[in-house]
């Protein structure tokens, strides 16, 4: 192991980690990135509400932690806001796991090419 590899992570990137992680220090917010991510198609607040079982204020103020580190985006349609899961955020996040464990970041693959 390189004098490089035995460093720790830059503080901006530490803190940015940090703050992905917390966001998901929590059940229903883990509940609700799952549901989103699995829906594939942004959802409203009483349909979130109805398929996790807490309360609007509760589901309310997750969804507020998680779109305050990108992992949910609100779209505004008149009175309503829909919440759909951000691809890119969440896809960087089994990434950020592995940097933080002192794994290397994985290779995104090459994409499938017609013969």
């Amino acid at each position: 192991m390189n004098a490089h590899e035995q460093r720790p992570l830059d503080r901006a990137t530490a803190a940015e980690f940090a703050g992905w992680f917390k966001a998901l220090a929590d059940a229903s917010r883990i509940q609700i990135v799952s549901l989103l991510a699995r829906r594939g198609t942004p959802m409203s607040v009483g349909e979130i509400v109805a398929a996790v079982d807490v309360g609007q204020s509760t589901v309310s103020a997750h969804l507020k932690v998680l779109a305050d580190v990108r992992f949910v985006l609100a779209d505004h349609r008149g009175t309503a806001t829909y919440y759909r899961i951000n691809e890119a955020c969440v896809g960087c996040f089994p990434t950020a796991a592995d940097i933080v464990m002192g794994k290397p970041a994985p290779v995104a693959p090459l994409p499938a090419t017609s013969a």
